[in-house]
């Protein structure tokens, strides 16, 4: 109940923040309101995901039909992506994720991944899809065949909460030292805002670099600041100020996957049948669901 109450005050925070300092204007990565289109139709030619145009000759749907799993390529992201006590993944996309392959009638492996490696690992053959609160970005797009989005995501500012009102604006960021995840969205706006950072290899180092004081801020994903930061949560002595920007999360497949239109049919049947909604509810995410 406190996740799904921070999750939605946050949203409603985010909102009020961008309009009033502009950030959304910054980005150059976001397609907001837009469904994405397919880079390929499903039967362009390739072999599998493993030619060097990427691209997948024969039905990917078939192929993990065929192998019975469905390999998903993640990270550690709390509320999307992360391990219960007893080591299972769950979350929202771990949720989703084997809500799709059961309707495939397979099952869902979970790989975790470097993140600034998803796209290699996903045309190299190693995971079938990159399913972990990816922004859609025109980097992004352009090496994937991309869903449509399912969420909507900020990039925010995350500091400790003795010091949150002396960071309220973009502006004020300035000689700060942030960490972020490597090849993150969060280390786009680092750079598209002029900021001081270190790369660390995930979202949770950048907490953790915050928590211990060996970085004086952090840019991470709203929806993980929801679940991971302020009171009630793990990072309690730490805050949010400023939204940089607003963003849109999607699924990736290889160039000319068949799977991408198979997941676009299964969101729009699990926003239709409520199922959905319910798995946000579980997770606080609620509020961030795009209309399918």
């Amino acid at each position: 109940m406190i996740k799904k109450m921070i999750s939605m005050a946050l949203m409603a925070t985010l909102c009020l923040s961008m309009t009033a300092c502009g950030s959304g204007s910054g980005s150059t990565s976001k397609d907001s309101g837009k469904s994405v289109q397919s880079d390929a139709d499903s039967g362009q030619s390739g072999d599998n995901g493993n030619a060097q145009d990427g691209s997948s000759a024969e039905s990917d749907k078939a192929a993990v039909v065929d192998k019975g799993t469905l390999v998903v390529g993640i990270t550690d992201f709390e509320p999307m992506d992360y391990k219960d006590e007893n080591g299972n993944w769950i979350g929202f996309d771990a949720d989703m994720a084997t809500a799709f392959a059961e309707s495939l009638g397979i099952k869902a492996e979970f790989v975790e991944i470097e993140w600034d490696n998803k796209a290699l690992e996903l045309s190299s053959g190693n995971i079938d899809c990159v399913w972990n609160g990816m922004t859609l970005t025109d980097e992004v797009k352009g090496s994937m065949n991309c869903s449509n989005p399912y969420c909507n995501n900020a990039q925010i500012v995350i500091v400790p909460a003795e010091k949150a009102s002396e960071y309220q604006t973009v502006d004020s960021l300035n000689g700060l030292n942030f960490a972020v995840e490597v090849g993150s969205a969060g280390e786009t706006q680092a750079k598209e805002h002029g900021l001081t950072y270190t790369a660390v290899s995930n979202q949770a180092g950048a907490l953790m670099e915050v928590a211990a004081g060996t970085s004086d801020a952090a840019i991470i994903d709203s929806l993980m600041a929801a679940a991971m930061v302020g009171e009630g949560t793990s990072y309690d002595q730490l805050t949010y100020t400023v939204g940089l920007n607003s963003e849109e999360y999607g699924v990736g497949f290889r160039k000319g996957s068949d799977l991408k239109d198979a997941l676009d049919e299964f969101f729009k049947a699990s926003y239709a049948d409520g199922t959905m909604q319910k798995i946000a509810d579980t997770y606080g995410v609620q509020a961030a669901l795009i209309a399918q």
